[in-house]
């Protein structure tokens, strides 16, 4: 292997929220950052709240990062 060749780590955020603007914002902000999405977006119903929730899966290659538990993937 060439030592010159580049490590990618790919990284996942699943991110969720009512059913409104401020979500759509949320993915909106995170493909301007360089997410992709990641499969189809879902949505469940909190009987609870009363309220629909999405939720949009999200990945993003990122190279020579090393995966630690303690990152903080909105920040890649």
């Amino acid at each position: 292997m060439s030592s010159s060749s580049k490590k990618s780590l790919t990284v996942y955020r699943y991110l969720t929220g009512p059913d409104d603007v401020s979500f759509c914002h949320r993915v909106t902000q995170a493909l301007s950052m360089g997410w992709t999405l990641y499969g189809s977006p879902t949505l469940t119903y909190d009987s609870a709240k009363g309220r629909v929730v999405c939720g949009q899966a999200l990945t993003k290659d990122v190279d020579d990062l090393e995966y630690k538990a303690d990152m903080k993937l909105s920040d890649v």
